[in-house]
């Protein structure tokens, strides 16, 4: 039984349009794939060994034949896309009514 998780967030570092992305202007969206390209690639071994680089490709980080940790890419089952919305998700909480 696992008896510890970290769970990293990093906020503002997509990795993909959501199929809803259009309705917030953000069709293109795919910041860190983007900052990659920009500045001719990233070195972040420490999140590559952990797994990013199966997520997506993203110049200069590679895809580890076996990744020392779990990882994923989500997408919000409530309506909105702000953080805190984000975190009452990881929490269980869905909401299904844009935030006032």
């Amino acid at each position: 039984m696992i008896k510890r998780v970290i769970l990293l967030v990093m906020d503002g570092c997509g990795v993909g349009a959501l199929p809803d992305a259009a309705d917030y202007g953000d069709a293109e969206a795919n910041t860190l794939v983007h900052l990659a390209e920009s500045v001719g690639g990233l070195s972040l071994p420490n999140l590559e060994m952990l797994g990013l680089g199966h997520i997506a490709q993203i110049t200069g980080v590679r895809a580890m034949g076996q990744p020392n940790g779990c990882f994923g890419r989500l997408a919000f089952a409530s309506a909105g896309k702000d953080s805190v919305v984000g975190y009452w998700e990881m929490s269980g909480v869905v909401q299904h009514e844009g935030a006032a």
